[in-house]
């Protein structure tokens, strides 16, 4: 791991003293375009709703100007524009709204249907037969407050925007001689055309405005999360303390995942609780640094920025954590939790020779990877909550505190016992492996006290007995002795519970193969992802305490 390095996000230098350059050309943010895109997605299905409603309108007024003429609620002509302009309208919203589009092609499209839009309206306002008599005189159009709407909902840059916007002003012009032609306006020279359209073009030059300020406050984002040799990209996860970002740095091809505490959640907390949220952020990257095992999440840099942020990037994962596989695809065949619980017990067993505890284990702290060509394999996250057992400096939580997630809490830890070692991990793991095989937690409780006074209290049912598949007796047993409420009557250690799990002969085997097609079957799309575990300080659902 390299040298800690001392960042500033917020203004823009990097660790090595290179300011970073305001490039007029930088790329938004992909965040930002994607909700962009959105927000045309959204703007094209809200243009076929008032194509209908505005042509309904129109007709029922004219009806009503006219003393009841009927012609006016027969089809007619511009019908035909309606129906295109509404038919065009959803085949770009369902066009955006279906499959993974890039956002950058899809805000040029928004630039086309604009100037669609604008030539639609530019035949459908001269259509009509106009007397010979009307006035021609200065006025504000329809398409000019949709070259406005387009500046600033949909970004592009300014020299994109000012040509399209253009083309589409230029619609009512066209629109007009088009009506001289077939002979429904004789509205005389054509130096009319620009005098009653001339205050669109102004709105031309107030929508390049609008797209150059939209667009530098997007470049301003991006570069704000330029954090020394890493650029924020997307955020992945939020948490009641911090942030999840995916980074790309600038040198290297790997993408990574940086953590970060926000400046503010922390200036919620006063005086000692702020210190101690910071040490237990410093403790956990400090401590994941220490461990080597391939099967705890790798971290390759940390530190604070100059704004008090402190963060630390970690391996980008790309998987599922347990919650969700379980969730997503139901319970779990035996041979695979078991293939899974092995694979923790390696990463508990080198923090616990080192004397860590992780006392946090728990479906959503552990990834299912796929890891190169491995498949099924299972990374360790969050040692956040971590206790040195010989090192009184290094405990985290204050005297009297409970902190851990009432679902998967051992019995010790919710009497606030002094007495913590590496078979409270276990507890916690026998609770994943039950999730794991029958889709329910251990206990059912209503509320995080319940939750805690079932783990201290109640026995549990074998898991034989609420899994819909045949359980081996021997991981039956294996269970319910890491559930067993003396922690002396569990496994002595992470190794002895993986070897006796290795030595089991009724289990059957989750193969290699086995695995690679149930990755390539169920989830064959490869997305990075990084589980924010910055909720464990305040914790998801209501279920976790500090």
């Amino acid at each position: 791991m390299r040298d800690q390095q001392l960042i500033d996000p917020v203004r823009g230098k990097a660790s090595a003293g290179r300011e970073i350059s305001h490039d007029p050309l930088r790329p938004l943010p992909d965040d930002l375009l994607k909700a962009a895109s959105k927000r045309l997605e959204i703007m094209a299905l809200l243009a076929a709703v008032l194509w209908v409603l505005g042509s309904v309108a129109d007709r029922i007024a004219l009806f009503v100007m006219t003393h009841g003429d009927r012609k006016w609620l027969h089809w007619q002509p511009p019908d035909a524009i309606t129906g295109i302009s509404v038919v065009a309208s959803l085949g770009l919203f369902f066009y955006i709204r279906r499959g993974d589009r890039d956002p950058r092609f899809l805000l040029d499209l928004g630039l086309v249907y604009m100037v669609f839009t604008s030539a639609a309206l530019g035949l459908m306002m001269h259509w009509f037969p106009v007397p010979k008599e009307w006035p021609v005189s200065p006025m504000l159009s329809w398409i000019g407050a949709v070259v406005l709407m387009s500046a600033a909902i949909v970004p592009n840059s300014p020299l994109k925007t000012l040509i399209a916007s253009l083309i589409a002003v230029s619609m009512n012009p066209l629109g007009m001689l088009i009506a001289k032609a077939r002979g429904t306006w004789d509205f005389g020279s054509l130096s009319n055309v620009l005098v009653m359209h001339y205050p669109d073009y102004l709105l031309v030059g107030v929508a390049v405005v609008i797209s150059r300020v939209v667009t530098r406050l997007g470049q301003q984002v991006s570069e704000a999360r330029e954090m020394g040799s890493y650029r924020l990209v997307t955020l992945l996860g939020k948490g009641g303390m911090g942030e999840v970002w995916r980074a790309h740095h600038h040198m290297l091809a790997r993408d990574s995942a940086i953590k970060l505490i926000q400046p503010d959640a922390l200036s919620r907390r006063s005086g000692t609780d702020s210190a101690l949220v910071r040490r237990r952020f410093e403790q956990e990257a400090r401590t994941t640094a220490a461990l080597h095992s391939p099967h705890t999440v790798e971290l390759y840099d940390f530190g604070v920025t100059k704004d008090g942020v402190f963060y630390y990037v970690m391996e980008l994962l790309d998987g599922i954590d347990l919650e969700t596989l379980v969730r997503r695809f139901g319970p779990q065949p035996p041979a695979r939790v078991v293939s899974i619980v092995r694979q923790v017990c390696r990463s508990l067993a080198e923090a616990h020779h080192h004397g860590m505890i992780h006392r946090d284990i728990k479906p959503t702290n552990i990834f299912l990877c796929r890891l190169g060509n491995e498949y099924d394999f299972v990374k360790v996250l969050d040692f956040g909550l971590v206790k040195v057992v010989e090192n009184n400096e290094t405990k985290m939580t204050a005297d009297g505190a409970t902190t851990g997630t009432p679902a998967y809490m051992p019995p010790e830890m919710v009497l606030g016992s002094s007495t913590v070692d590496g078979r409270t991990d276990l507890y916690g793991l026998g609770c994943v492996a039950y999730w794991l095989l029958t889709g329910n937690l251990v206990f059912e409780e209503k509320n995080a006290t319940a939750m805690m006074l079932a783990h201290l209290q109640k026995i549990p049912v074998a898991p034989s007995e609420r899994s819909g598949f045949a359980v081996p007796a021997s991981v039956d047993r294996a269970i319910m002795s890491c559930l067993a409420k003396d922690p002396a009557h569990r496994p002595a250690s992470a190794d002895a519970l993986a070897q006796s799990l290795e030595r089991y002969g009724d289990v059957g085997a989750w193969t290699a193969r086995d695995a690679e097609h149930w990755w390539h079957t169920k989830m064959p799309k490869q997305i990075p992802y990084a589980k924010d575990d910055a909720t464990t300080l305040e914790g998801p659902d209501g279920l976790t305490t500090t």
